[in-house]
């Protein structure tokens, strides 16, 4: 089987599941060890999340694991439509706060794939959205992070106005980019226009 490979699995990454249609509906294999494998994926989920946003224009992030519990996660929509976010947070990065992002929804069933070393947030599109997400790393209080979802040195152009957004008071204290010492190193390999892959 001929899949297209990561250009690079340190590097955030959009994955398109193939779907099945019938009569019936359509199937879809939404993660595969052996072929997320020959993507050039080669990290182990041990836990996945569902979070549910009642409300059109909730937030929720720039959050992260720092290490020993550092994890990538696997973000899928199980209703409804979101902006994913990553940012780009690796100790001496040529991108360092640069940022990609995509639309995920239930009825496209693609999913951002965000590796160790990027802060991920995003915002509901809908109401009642249900997300799922799929970690490398067991939850872990002690190593959460997370840095300001209106940071102006990230620059993000979130779709709705701040009055008009659904928040944590957590998430509007969270630290600016400039304050915070980042424990995640960089391979070298700069942040590139976001890939997307086929999971035949």
């Amino acid at each position: 089987m001929n899949i297209p490979r990561n250009p690079s699995p340190s590097l955030p990454l959009v994955i398109a599941p193939k779907r099945h249609a019938d009569a019936r509906g359509w199937f879809s294999e939404t993660f595969h060890l052996a072929r997320w494998r020959d993507l050039g994926i080669d990290c182990a989920f041990v836990q996945d999340n569902q979070s549910l946003s009642t409300r059109k224009g909730t937030l929720r992030g720039f959050h992260f694991q720092e290490p020993p519990a550092a994890q990538a996660k696997l973000v899928s929509v199980l209703r409804g439509r979101i902006l994913d976010v990553a940012v780009d947070i690796r100790r001496g990065s040529p991108t360092f706060g640069k940022y990609v992002s995509t639309e995920l929804s239930a009825d496209s069933g693609r999913q951002l794939f965000v590796p160790i070393g990027f802060a991920h947030g995003f915002v509901t599109l809908e109401d009642e959205v249900l997300v799922m997400y799929k970690v490398s790393e067991y939850y872990a209080a002690a190593r959460e992070g997370g840095i300001r979802w209106s940071d102006s040195d990230i620059g993000f152009p979130w779709p709705f106005a701040a009055a008009d957004m659904i928040r944590s008071e957590r998430d509007d204290r969270l630290p600016l980019l400039k304050d915070y010492q980042s424990p995640f190193p960089c391979d070298g390999k700069p942040l590139t226009a976001l890939p997307t892959v086929v999971s035949l």
